[in-house]
C-alpha cells in the first residue's frame, strides 16, 4: 500500500508521475492525493507522511502541507494524536449531511442555470454526459468520479453565482471520497448518466420547476444509495474484523 510507514514501496507504485510547478500546485497535490484516497491505494486509518508524498510529486514540502491541511478541514483527513495525520474512515451520518446540504442548493443551481444559461446547456452539455457515459464503461473509479464532479461543476458554471462554488467545494471533496469508497467495493457500478441527462435537458429547454426537482431528486436518492452502501460495507468490515479475532 502506498505511503505506508511499513511497506516502503518505490513511490514510482503510487503515483507515475511527478507534477509541474504551477500556480495552482497546492490544489495540484490536494487533487492527486484526493484520486489515492478515492481509488481505495491510500485507505481508511492509513497514516500520511509528508516526506514521501513530496517525493513521489517531485514537489517541495510546502505544497504538500498546505494540501494536507486542506484535505484536513474538508473532512478527508484528520489529526491522530502525535502520528499526524490520517485518512479519516467515512461516516454515512456525515454522508447524508452532505448529500442534504448539496439537494438543497444544487437545486437552487439547477433552477438558476435554466433561468440565466440554457443555451450554453444546450450546446455543451451533451458531451459531459457522453463523457459520463464513457467514464462507466471503462470500469475506471477515477474516471468515474471526475466526469461526476466535472458535470455538477458545469452546473455551477451555468447558475452564474460566483458564491455556488466555494460553498460547495468541500461537500464535493467529501462527495468525491465516498463515491470512491462504494466505487471500489461495487463490481457494478450504479449509472446516474440518465438523471444527469434528464436534469440537463430540463435546464436546457428554461424549466426551471422540473430542473430543480430533479436535481434534488437525483442527489437524495444518491444519498439513500451511498449511506445505505457505506453501512453495509462498514458492518461487512466489523465481521471480518471479529471473524478474525477469534
Amino acid at each position: 500500500m502506498c505511503w505506508h510507514t511499513l511497506d516502503y514501496l518505490p513511490y514510482e507504485s503510487c503515483i507515475v508521475k511527478a507534477l509541474s510547478p504551477t500556480p495552482n500546485l497546492v490544489e495540484q497535490v490536494r487533487d492527486a492525493l484526493l484520486t489515492e484516497i478515492a481509488s481505495g491505494k491510500l485507505k481508511p486509518g492509513e497514516r500520511i507522511i509528508q516526506e514521501q508524498i513530496a517525493q513521489a510529486l517531485g514537489v517541495s514540502r510546502q505544497p504538500v502541507q498546505q494540501a494536507l491541511m486542506l484535505l484536513r478541514n474538508q473532512g478527508v483527513l484528520r489529526d491522530a494524536g502525535g502520528r499526524g495525520l490520517i485518512v479519516t474512515p467515512l461516516d454515512p451520518d456525515r454522508v447524508q449531511h452532505v448529500y442534504q446540504i448539496r439537494a438543497a442548493i444544487e437545486g437552487l443551481v439547477c433552477r438558476l442555470a435554466a433561468e440565466n444559461h440554457a443555451e450554453l446547456a444546450r450546446k455543451q452539455g451533451a458531451t459531459l454526459i457522453d463523457a459520463g457515459r464513457k467514464a462507466v464503461a471503462s470500469g475506471s473509479v477515477p474516471k468515474m468520479i471526475a466526469a461526476d464532479i466535472r458535470f455538477h461543476e458545469f452546473l455551477y458554471v451555468l447558475a452564474d453565482n460566483p458564491l455556488v462554488a466555494p460553498t460547495l467545494d468541500t461537500h464535493l471533496t467529501y462527495t468525491q471520497r465516498a463515491m470512491g469508497e462504494v466505487l471500489v467495493q461495487d463490481q457494478n457500478p450504479r449509472d446516474i448518466w440518465d438523471q444527469h441527462a434528464a436534469i440537463l435537458e430540463a435546464i436546457a429547454s428554461g424549466d426551471a420547476d422540473a430542473a430543480e426537482k430533479l436535481a434534488r431528486e437525483h442527489l437524495m436518492q444518491a444519498s439513500g444509495f451511498m449511506v445505505s452502501r457505506l453501512k453495509e460495507l462498514n458492518a461487512m468490515a466489523e465481521a471480518g474484523s471479529t471473524e478474525a479475532a477469534l
